[in-house]
């Protein structure tokens, strides 16, 4: 199930790439997916990370990976996934507010997900600068700052792990 996953996702994301670079896009889903299994083994989960971005960013809909991938699947990426017709503040606002009463599973998908984003600023930073934070649609660092503190609080369960705490060295890395 996680290589049918995998393949789903690099269909999906096909000749997408990561915002202000060249990098494919699949490689985001990737590394959530690699995260996430240093935190469980559970196949449907890690499929999950590999999927968590091709609603809000393809044209793959929920049903579609309900018919693919079977409903716990399914129900994992639409809970990560946020509308995008909303502003950034009010995503990141309902993300912060949605994983108040998160299972244990979407937390790790959330992990996965904010660290692999991490880790790209700033690989994107040590090239860049502060310029970094112009190919964001929220331009204002100290909003991004905000956005990923209050994530870490709620991810608080997994502060033993070394993807907890290397997303706390990122955070004190950047901002």
């Amino acid at each position: 199930m996680v290589q049918k996953a995998a393949i789903f996702a690099s269909q999906a994301h096909e000749g997408k790439v990561r915002k202000g670079t060249k990098i494919p896009y699949i490689i985001h889903p990737l590394e959530t997916a690699a995260i996430v299994s240093g935190l469980t083994g559970d196949e449907a989960v890690i499929c999950a990370a590999l999927l968590h971005d091709v609603i809000e960013d393809t044209q793959v809909t929920y049903e579609e990976l309900l018919e693919q991938f079977g409903n716990r699947v399914a129900g994992l990426v639409r809970f990560e996934s946020e509308d995008k017709s909303k502003s950034w503040q009010e995503r990141k606002a309902e993300t912060i507010r949605h994983l108040e009463n998160a299972s244990r599973e979407a937390k790790m998908i959330c992990l996965g997900d904010k660290l692999s984003n991490l880790r790209s600023t700033a690989a994107d930073r040590m090239m860049k600068g502060e310029e970094v934070w112009k190919k964001f649609r929220e331009t204002d660092k100290r909003k991004h700052e905000w956005y990923y503190r209050e994530i870490l609080g709620q991810l608080s369960e997994f502060s033993e792990t070394p993807a907890y705490q290397e997303y706390l060295g990122l955070m004190q890395l950047l901002f």
